[in-house]
């Protein structure tokens, strides 16, 4: 073994034995194919052919599109359905009875656009969104059972903290259920769940809320500047949850204590809380960020201004009873 070793230390190789143990494999086609040539040219190709798939997809979208919608309207009337209703109500955003109508009227494939142009197609899809819609009705008619049952259900010692949340057109549901998850935790008196924030019994919704949305008296408005003045005609003062040259920070000894009752609207993940909104509120208030970003995700701040208004209001309780 120490011979062989040695003799393979000096580059010789002993010749093929297809048995033994230190014989290495033959190789017969040893050299590497040669690279490609024209590498850049394949990727040229590949990025001609991927650009020609998006017009194509495009193309299909936008070919026959009125026709589409006209057919598809005419079906839906047929049977009973209002097509301006289905496209345009904010309750029925994302839903199910949305896509299948938006799949009809802009196809995204060669296959989608066939089966469009079907003479009895548009009536196919008319009562497969009718379908829908009656499903979603009925779920949320048990849903509102259920909400009722379980607010119902609420120890009425136990009176809810004069904090109100006010969604100002969010667009995660995630991010709607974790904050309504926070709402039932913190005890709030109600959750507004403005223009397309989705709003239970939305799946994905209950899903991220864990059974806590039942618990949260909530509604769906459909503009959050009516929710706002409307709250602020209840007597209710309004801050938005929001970073801009304006606003104060919510530890800032001037808004201490914080007013009783208090509703904080928290705006869009991308555009924040709409400027219309903002100049409705009484007050813009932030959280300090010492990172490089200068926000936080929605759901995270809702958290924290939650607990902060809890821990106010319990201080000056506190304060007023004597209590060091």
């Amino acid at each position: 073994m120490t011979i062989w070793v040695c003799v393979l230390a000096l580059g010789w190789a002993p010749a093929h034995h297809p048995t033994h143990p230190l014989s290495p494999p033959r190789h017969p086609h040893r050299h590497r194919p040669p690279a490609c040539a024209d590498r850049d040219g394949d990727d040229r190709r590949h990025q001609n052919s991927r650009s020609t798939a998006r017009l194509e997809e495009e193309r299909f979208g936008v070919e026959g599109t009125a026709d589409r919608r006209a057919r598809l309207h005419t079906a839906l009337a047929a049977i009973g359905v209002d097509a301006d209703e289905l496209t345009e109500s904010p309750d029925l955003q994302g839903s199910a009875a949305l896509r299948t109508y938006t799949s009809f009227v802009h196809p995204r494939s060669a296959g989608g656009l066939a089966n469009a142009e079907k003479p009895q197609r548009a009536a196919t899809i008319a009562n497969s969104i009718a379908f829908l819609l009656k499903e979603q009705r009925a779920a949320a008619d048990e849903w509102l059972c259920n909400h009722d049952r379980a607010l119902s259900e609420l120890p009425a010692d136990r009176p809810p903290h004069p904090l109100v949340i006010v969604l100002d057109n969010l667009r995660s549901a995630a991010n709607t259920g974790n904050m309504l998850r926070a709402a039932e935790a913190a005890r709030v008196r109600h959750v507004y769940c403005c223009g397309m924030t989705p709003t239970p019994p939305d799946a994905k919704v209950l899903k991220t809320a864990v059974g806590s949305a039942a618990y949260v008296p909530h509604s769906h408005v459909g503009s959050t500047l009516e929710a706002v003045r409307r709250l602020k005609a209840e007597g209710v003062t309004v801050w938005a949850a929001e970073t801009t040259a304006r606003s104060v920070r919510y530890d800032a000894r001037a808004l201490r204590p914080w007013p009783r009752p208090l509703a904080i609207v928290f705006g869009n993940e991308v555009i924040g809380v709409d400027t219309e909104v903002q100049e409705e509120c009484d007050a813009l208030v932030c959280l300090p960020c010492h990172g490089v970003k200068n926000s936080l995700n929605v759901a995270t701040a809702c958290s924290v201004f939650l607990w902060e208004a809890l821990r106010q209001w319990e201080e000056a309780v506190e304060v007023e009873n004597g209590v060091e």
